[in-house]
């Protein structure tokens, strides 16, 4: 008897009890269809992260040492002279850019209005390019501005909430007092989670009206100029300022340098094995699964114990009832596999088109083709294990006791 005939009979076995076959086929179904949806849920929140925070993966942010530094004495600060020292491309090739920053607070004052305290940041005009950060109106104060020390300002979303109603629109052009100064809002930054509360201005107009602090750096942030490149960036920067601050030992340093991919590089890890402990879960499914159709095929032995023996008595040799009940139980699994990844594909697709318009900002689920392939190959793999037992059982059956069974 050749394979096409004993698949055949494995089919026609199958119609025979059509019910039974659909409902063991839909632990599978449910399994690889859960391990696709989660699965591309998590590439889906992993490539959102990606999209999101790539851009800053060369960012170097550096800080002074708050209070005594390490070794005990006072920790000096960064200043002017420490960064046009990180801006000289001899010394550090691979830092494309460094931004400088001033921090503090002020009060902001509406004429005849409304007062509300935020965060003062003084800077260049590439912050908000250095930060990957958008404006929802107006525009950014260029250079020119930063050296005029222009009394213009950048509101943060929470400002504008407070004294504006939420309306950048309204708020642009307008004049508020920010301390003793009267600054003009040019422009509205867009929401971003961090930050939001804030009033960004020109560095020297920051220094020269609001906080002081002479040629004193609160942070500066740095940019290498690669990805690849931002370990030698970041040994660069720590060089020079160890240089400038007469540092010999990484105990002694009164700054801290900070790479921002190495952070990313954390949080992707993580997203990765919340990934994997989510398609884990979900294949606990499949091992359900496996439990029916290794129960049903032990059903179907029993149920044709006497079939068996009438095959047997009449030449059908071992492998060929093996190979009959093998065949059964991979087509089970492997028809719930497919059915599996259609819906899994289906749901993840129309996941992708629908859930960003009902939820904004969600990440749209990616399909991931390792996981299909995967769980397709896993519910094959479930159909040959399940179906093992039961087929071994049926074909080592003699037929004189299997004509016997009643």
């Amino acid at each position: 008897m050749n394979l096409l005939e004993t698949a055949r009979i494995a089919m026609r076995g199958l119609r025979a009890n059509r019910l039974r076959s659909a409902l063991t086929t839909l632990g599978i179904v449910i399994g690889v269809a859960a391990v696709i949806i989660l699965v591309a849920l998590g590439n889906g929140i992993q490539s959102g992260f990606n999209d999101i925070f790539g851009s800053l993966a060369t960012q170097i942010t550096v800080n002074p040492t708050q209070g005594s530094a390490p070794s005990g004495g006072r920790a000096r600060d960064l200043t002017d002279a420490d960064l046009e020292a990180l801006q000289d491309s001899a010394k550090a090739p691979n830092v494309e850019s460094v931004t400088p920053v001033v921090g503090g607070t002020g009060l902001l004052q509406l004429v005849g209005g409304g007062q509300y305290r935020t965060s003062i940041v003084g800077t260049t005009a590439d912050y908000l390019e250095v930060n990957d950060r958008d404006l929802q109106v107006g525009r950014n104060f260029n250079e020119s501005e930063v050296r005029t020390k222009a009394k213009v300002v950048i509101l943060g979303p929470n400002p504008v909430n407070e004294l504006f109603g939420g309306a950048p629109a309204t708020a642009l052009g307008k004049e508020i007092r920010i301390g003793r100064t009267i600054f003009r809002v040019i422009g509205v930054a867009e929401v971003s989670g961090q930050q939001d509360d804030v009033a960004i201005m020109p560095l020297g107009a920051a220094r020269s009206y609001l906080l002081g602090g002479g040629d004193s750096l609160s942070s500066m942030i740095a940019r290498a100029d690669s990805v690849a490149t931002v370990p030698a960036a970041t040994e660069q920067i720590t060089n020079i300022l160890s240089a400038r601050h007469g540092i010999r030992e990484p105990a002694e340093r009164d700054f801290n340098v900070q790479a921002l991919q190495s952070l990313l590089d954390q949080s992707s890890q993580f997203l990765t094995f919340l990934t994997l402990f989510t398609g884990a879960v979900a294949g606990i499914s499949l091992v359900v699964g496996s439990i029916g159709v290794a129960n049903i095929m032990l059903v179907t032995v029993t149920e044709r114990t006497r079939e068996i023996g009438i095959r047997k008595a009449i030449g059908a040799r071992r492998g060929v009832i093996l190979q009959q009940f093998l065949l059964e139980s991979m087509f089970l699994s492997g028809l719930g596999g497919l059915v599996g990844i259609l819906i899994g594909v289906g749901a993840s697709l129309a996941g992708a088109a629908v859930l960003p318009q009902l939820v904004p900002d969600f990440p749209p689920p990616v399909v991931s083709v390792g996981s299909v392939v995967l769980s397709f190959s896993i519910s094959l793999l479930i159909g040959l294990v399940a179906g093992g037992y039961p087929a071994n059982r049926a074909a080592r059956l003699r037929p004189i006791e299997a004509l016997r069974y009643q």
